[in-house]
């Protein structure tokens, strides 16, 4: 497996590592911090998945495709929980989020 092969798949990781962490950062700042918890949350896991996804494709790792499938589905969860939040930052997360879905099913097909 060559890296380069997956460069828009790496950088769609990279982009939504990125902005799940901006993400649970600004709900912390929320002045309902408790109901932005499962997105906190969510967020967490997703930015941690990705940023595994990105390096294992990174090196070339036999063990890539099946993580992405499995990042695709965090990424999925992240999305439908931002998307029940009105605020720019959880928007932009979901947004980044089908994104990187997208990217990491078609990089594990």
């Amino acid at each position: 497996m060559n890296a380069s092969m997956y460069e828009s798949c790496i950088q769609a990781c990279s982009d939504c590592a990125w902005t799940c962490e901006t993400c649970a950062a600004s709900c912390l700042r929320e002045d309902d911090v408790q109901a932005m918890a499962r997105c906190i949350s969510l967020d967490m896991d997703c930015a941690d998945f990705c940023r595994m996804a990105a390096t294992l494709m990174a090196r070339g790792s036999d063990h890539a495709p099946a993580f992405c499938r499995q990042c695709a589905q965090v990424c999925r969860a992240c999305a439908e929980e931002c998307a029940r939040h009105e605020a720019g930052h959880c928007r932009r997360c979901a947004q980044a989020c089908r994104a990187c879905a997208k990217e990491c099913e078609r990089m594990a097909a």
